[in-house]
């Protein structure tokens, strides 16, 4: 299910974004958060994550540098499947 959910997001990344001004607030871009967010921690905290990031863009926040949180030892990905 996972790669599955990572498709759209490469899509994305490599069809549409590319066709649009550069104009993110944050690094990595949300696209690339988000892809990383889904392939570490799984589709369903991924998810979660990437709504947190996209939650955070808005013309008050000034960005920056907002990497995907390392995987907890407590919480392992294939649980979030």
């Amino acid at each position: 299910m996972r790669k599955l959910a990572l498709i759209p997001i490469q899509f994305y990344r490599y069809a549409i974004s590319p066709l649009m001004a550069s104009h993110c607030r944050f690094y990595p871009s949300c696209s690339c958060y988000a892809y990383e967010a889904v392939d570490q921690h799984g589709l369903l905290r991924g998810s979660w994550l990437t709504l947190r990031r996209l939650g955070r863009c808005h013309p008050w926040n000034p960005g920056g540098f907002d990497p995907v949180p390392p995987v907890s030892p407590s919480r392992p990905s294939s649980m979030a499947e």
